[in-house]
């Protein structure tokens, strides 16, 4: 561990130096990719006639400066990637403020404040970006407010597209589903860097703050070639507060049931007009052992974690320029408690993070031609994880370092009707894993080039093409197709489609944590190959009114189709067999979702999802069966209502999911899966939550409850009195492990 320590602080400094001399070296010459919006504002005159409003004011939220639209109404505003809310105004009419996430045509009407009896600022309650030609749904802050959301793993507790659940019964990892796959198929950026990948899936969804997040853009499907090939079924973008847009001070607070606390401070000030600082700092812990079903094993794992991040902005007229690093440490124990167990051996479970990364952002901006960009993003992480599972002599080591940059080039063909990016990646990854008496090491070396092109019909029709290709120097040239289109079916629904193909390398053991707290027998049967597959999707989505009230419904459809894929098969109950695809491997998913305002102040949603998720699985004799994928659940029902009194002085919250039955492992002894095997299907279950909260002028209090109905699995840890027998499984992990929880909080803050 000590040489680790070592060898981290020694390569830091070196990843240090690459990144400061190339920082510097381009500072000049680079920018961010920033792109360009351009609409048109109206005033409606009858049912048929509009009228352009001259000299309206456009600007984006919490910008001191913007644009007035020209004689013909049209207007022009650069966009960078941390811009969203859009502030439309005119004097004598409502002010009006859109989401917008894309650079596509935007069409304002603004109504006329003479003929208004209250002036209010009304949203659709549905959050899908319109204008973006990708089906991206759009998490802000005031949805992340709704749950405790004490880390991104908690983010999506009202979010019907992504669902997160315990990988095991003793580890306390997580992992989000998206599509019905693992979300190891869905590449998670940070401010477009990715994050979330590598030897981080493990515990990854824990390692960012939920006060540490602005937005979250969950985008379905084959992503932007822009942002690499790992996108195979969606992409996750989280924006971080930035420190010229955050509050001076901010201080969360976190207790619950379970004697689980963190507290949170971030900080940020402007130190004039060009430089500003922000400082986000998060420390969580649990320290009390909770057993509630008396099996020896705690339900929680004990932990304590500490991460900071510092960063740095830089912004003028002409240039803009971002850098910060963060450093983590995480340390936790799960298993069995030994002070209960004298004299007895004792099952535990050990893991140690510590993680370290810097990310530089580099731009100069081009007032007079904001369709027109060239950016650099550079990144740099060292991870370094060691574990042990039962006895310390069963130990798992993991480090993993990694390099990445992106440089994009972006502007128009004749107008904005046609604009195109191009640019180039390099992707350096060194893994180094060890597993028992078992050694896996790659060093993986990726240059890049991609291209996108964008045309579109105002008001009518996207079309996004691109491709790229990447030099693997282990896996050779590989190609990446991917197109985009939405059709405005009318100027309240969209129809968008999508296809494009993904690949990926996979980590069998870091993204396979829960399925080793057993006593099978670990076997990787082959060399692995890269995971490939197809993703092809459709979408429509429709605004309208009912009772004169905003209401919104979506329906959307995707399949995915590997040509390879890492088969994690626990069908025969002495073994986890790590083998390449053999046969077919596919995932069909269907999802409805309505969103509707019924009274002032409250929004409703309901969505139904449906996934059809099979793979083949290889008996001992070799023929291959076609099985619902395990632990992936049929159907679901999402229901969440939120309502809000005046000024925001209370809310209320509530959410409801059914989750309906699931295909798991056979674990009777000694079963040995054949082609006549029948199928083994835990039961459905439901959840609800709930949470309260009382404003007030800066600070608010929040009180709420998980899991209300207090459904639990009945034994979810196999053979629990006997630890180190055959029969021994914390990995059959298919429900909630813990009953009822409920928790307090405070949030306080000094505005900017």
């Amino acid at each position: 561990m000590n040489q680790n320590k070592y060898f981290i602080a020694s390569n830091l400094r070196a990843f240090w130096v690459v990144n400061i001399l190339l920082l510097v070296g381009v500072q000049a010459h680079f920018t961010l990719a920033q792109s360009v919006v351009k609409g048109i504002v109206l005033e409606r005159k009858s049912a048929t006639t509009t009228e352009p409003l001259i000299g309206a004011s456009v600007r984006w939220l919490n910008a001191k400066n913007g644009v007035l639209t020209d004689i013909d109404g049209n207007f022009t505003i650069a966009k960078q990637p941390e811009n969203h809310q859009l502030v439309v105004s005119f004097v004598g009419y409502r002010t009006d403020t859109l989401m917008v996430h894309s650079t596509q045509f935007i069409q304002v009407f603004l109504e006329n404040a003479g003929q208004l009896q209250e002036v209010t600022v009304t949203t659709s309650p549905s959050q899908i970006d319109r204008l973006n030609p990708m089906q991206t749904e759009f998490i802000n802050t005031k949805t992340l407010a709704k749950a405790a959301c004490c880390n991104l793993s908690e983010s999506f507790e009202t979010n019907a597209s992504v669902s997160v659940s315990y990988a095991d019964a003793i580890t306390g990892s997580k992992q989000i589903q998206m599509l019905g796959l693992s979300g190891n198929y869905v590449q998670t950026n940070v401010e477009n860097i990715p994050s979330i990948r590598g030897l981080a899936t493990t515990f990854g969804l824990n390692y960012i703050p939920g006060t540490w997040i602005a937005s979250i853009d969950v985008g379905k499907g084959a992503s932007s070639v822009i942002n690499g090939y790992e996108s195979m079924t969606g992409a996750l973008n989280i924006e971080l507060q930035k420190p010229d847009d955050a509050e001076k001070l901010y201080v969360n607070t976190y207790l619950n049931s379970f004697g689980r606390g963190e507290i949170n401070v971030n900080t940020a000030k402007k130190l004039n007009d060009r430089w500003s600082v922000g400082l986000l700092t998060h420390g969580s812990g649990q320290s009390i052992s909770i057993d509630q079903n008396g099996d020896s094993f705690r339900d929680v794992p004990l932990f304590g974690l500490a991460t900071v991040q510092n960063r740095w902005k830089y912004q003028s007229e002409r240039m803009m320029a971002q850098f910060g690093i963060k450093g983590l440490y995480e340390n936790r124990t799960g298993g069995q408690d030994a002070s209960k167990l004298v004299g007895k051996p004792v099952y535990e479970f050990g893991n140690t993070t510590q993680r370290i990364e810097v990310f530089g952002k580099i731009a100069q901006l081009f007032p007079q031609k904001p369709y027109k960009g060239l950016g650099l993003i550079v990144n740099t992480l060292i991870h370094d994880a060691d574990a042990y599972f039962g006895l310390t002599s069963r130990a798992y080591s993991g480090m993993q370092k990694s390099f990445y940059s992106n440089l994009i080039y972006q502007n128009i063909i004749d107008n904005t009707n046609h604009t195109y990016k191009i640019g180039a990646s390099f992707l350096l990854d060194n893994y180094k894993e060890k597993f028992l008496d078992s050694t896996f090491a790659r060093n993986e070396v990726v240059p890049g080039v991609f291209g996108e092109y964008t045309f579109t019909i105002p008001e009518k029709l996207v079309i996004v093409a691109g491709g790229r290709v990447d030099f693997h120097n282990l896996y050779g040239t590989r190609f990446t197709p991917r197109i985009h289109a939405k059709y405005d079916v009318s100027s309240n629904s969209h129809l968008r489609v999508s296809a494009g193909k993904g690949w990926r390398m996979p980590n069998a053991f870091a993204e396979n944590f829960g399925m080793l707290v057993n006593s099978r027998q670990v076997k990787v049967e082959e060399v692995l190959r890269p995971e490939e597959s197809w993703n092809y999707g459709v979408s429509l989505s429709n605004d309208f009114k009912i009772a004169g009230r905003n209401a919104n419904f979506t329906v959307d459809y995707y399949r995915t189709n590997f040509q390879n894929q890492l088969i994690v098969d626990m069908e025969s109950s002495d073994y986890v067999r790590f083998y390449n695809q053999r046969g077919r491997s596919f995932s069909n998913s269907f999802q409805a979702e309505l969103n509707y305002s019924p009274l002032k102040r409250l929004e409703v949603k309901w969505a139904y999802r449906l996934f059809d998720v099979q793979n083949d699985i290889r008996t001992e004799s070799g023929a291959l069966t076609l099985l619902p994928k395990m632990f992936v659940n049929r159907d679901r029902i999402l229901f969440n209502a939120a309502y809000a009194t005046k000024f925001d002085k209370w809310k209320f919250d509530f959410t409801w999911q059914w989750n309906g039955k699931r295909r798991i492992p056979d674990v009777s002894e000694n079963h040995v899966h054949t082609v006549s095997s029948v199928p083994v299907y835990a039961p459905a279950f439901s959840n609800i939550n709930a949470q309260v909260t009382r404003g007030f002028y800066k600070w608010e209090l929040y009180v709420g409850g998980e899991n209300l109905g207090n459904f639990k699995q009945k034994n979810p840890i196999l053979a629990a009195n006997d630890p180190f027998s055959k029969a021994f499984d914390a990995s059959m992990v298919w429900g909630p492990i813990t009953g009822r929880m409920v928790y307090v909080g405070m949030r306080w803050k000094i505005p900017k």
